[in-house]
């Protein structure tokens, strides 16, 4: 390569880069190993893993049984390897599974249409507001303080540079739900969304219909997020919501220290038009057959730029498998009977301890830890081999003393009983 250009070293190579910004010598990096010392190392650090610890930390990553078969479908060649699929006439297989993946979807959370899945639930957050704005012809968004901390970080990286306003509005800190007052103060006639997520960042479940007339009545619409997808096995599909986002990791995608996941967009059929990524739909083929093709794909690699919707560019098609898997094993019932199991498990652990909302919960709640701080009841339940929940000062300062705790299915009574001691219940 350097004869080609002419050269002799490297270093002539980088003679235009200044002196100080070269690295000269060796890399402080250990010597290469063999395939099976490589083996060994990982073995050992292997061990060093959590593995068998019992989890009580939620707060949008969800620790669910993830059954072995789902693993066997989706390492399958055909869909391990399988890119978009540009040309539907190979690539029948990827979207039949991409078609029932969004009819799943529009089955749990009551909306007409799904897309074909997003990157996560923190980037589906602000395609909705987006999506609001350009159904509405608004700019501003209202987001409830009880979404997401982290996804209202994002939200705020798409909308900061285009200059969109983002008003927050508060939550009832006896009841742990929107404060209706607050939401009211905040709406006016440039407000596109109203962002509220049900279960809330809390645990607690909002009245979503009160909250979509109230929108509706100031000419917004309502986007409805979650992060706790085994709730709508259970809770009100979000029906009454113009625009449902959220993340499907509790559908047997692993936590996988936060990702890759899959989000979704899903809402009424009127504003398909509008919905970011790409939607697969039914058709028949040439002999007459019932076949699957790329419907509508308003994205910049399909369309001229000024006409896309997003720039979202994939999705998390093989992510999005895994959570089609899920659900086609459980069914409806199976999925009831987890979501029973989650709401039980948490209740009675949630029972046991001071809670600091009254609102109704599903699997995660707020419980405070009076004179002992968060850190010093997880560092006591390391000892036996258990993750504690989140500190949420970190989030909102004014709830000191106080962690988010989820009880999924995985709980043991065991492992409860441990924790509720832990507070000293």
């Amino acid at each position: 390569m350097l004869d080609t250009i002419g050269l002799s070293t490297l270093e002539e190579l980088y003679a235009h880069l200044p002196e100080d910004v070269r690295f000269h010598g060796a890399l402080n990096i250990p010597s290469g190993k063999s395939e099976y010392e490589i083996i060994d190392y990982f073995r050992v650090r292997g061990h060093e893993n959590a593995n068998s610890h019992a989890n009580f930390l939620g707060a949008g990553v969800y620790h669910h049984y993830r059954p072995v078969l789902v693993d066997t479908v989706v390492s399958r060649a055909e869909f391990l390897t399988s890119y978009t699929p540009y040309q539907a006439e190979i690539s029948q297989g990827t979207l039949t599974a991409i078609f029932e993946f969004q009819t799943m979807i529009c089955q749990l959370t009551g909306m007409d249409v799904a897309n074909a899945s997003m990157y996560d639930g923190s980037t589906a957050v602000p395609e909705a507001a987006m999506m609001a704005m350009r159904i509405t012809g608004r700019e501003g968004i209202a987001v409830a303080r009880t979404v997401h901390p982290e996804y209202r970080e994002v939200l705020g990286t798409y909308t900061r540079h285009q200059g969109v306003p983002v008003t927050e509005f508060e939550y009832d800190p006896e009841s742990g739900q929107l404060d209706l007052e607050s939401m009211e103060q905040v709406l006016n006639e440039n407000t596109a969304a109203v962002i509220i997520q049900s279960p809330n960042f809390f645990g607690v479940i909002e009245d979503a219909k009160r909250i979509a007339e109230m929108a509706h009545a100031k000419g917004a619409l309502l986007v409805l997020v979650f992060t706790e997808a085994v709730s709508l096995g259970l809770l009100e599909p979000p029906r009454d919501a113009d625009i449902v986002a959220g993340e499907l990791q509790s559908f047997a995608i692993a936590p996988s220290y936060g990702g890759p996941f899959a989000g979704i967009i899903a809402c009424k059929e009127k504003y398909v038009r509008q919905l970011p990524g790409r939607l697969v739909g039914e058709t028949k083929d040439a002999s007459g057959n019932r076949a699957f093709c790329l419907t509508l794909a308003t994205r910049e690699q399909h369309i001229r730029r000024e006409k896309a919707t997003s720039n979202i560019c994939t999705n998390q098609a093989l992510i999005a498998l895994m959570a089609t898997v899920f659900m086609a094993l459980y069914g409806k019932q199976g999925l009831r009977e987890l979501a029973e199991q989650n709401l039980a498990k948490a209740h009675y652990l949630g029972e046991r301890l001071w809670r600091r909302f009254k609102g109704p919960y599903f699997n995660e709640f707020v419980a405070a830890t009076g004179v002992q701080s968060p850190d010093e009841i997880n560092h006591r339940l390391l000892g036996f081999q258990i993750v504690g929940g989140l500190r949420l000062d970190r989030f909102y300062p004014e709830l000191g003393n106080s962690v988010l705790l989820c009880c999924t299915e995985m709980a043991s009574r065991a492992d409860m009983d441990a924790v509720a001691e832990a507070f000293g219940a």
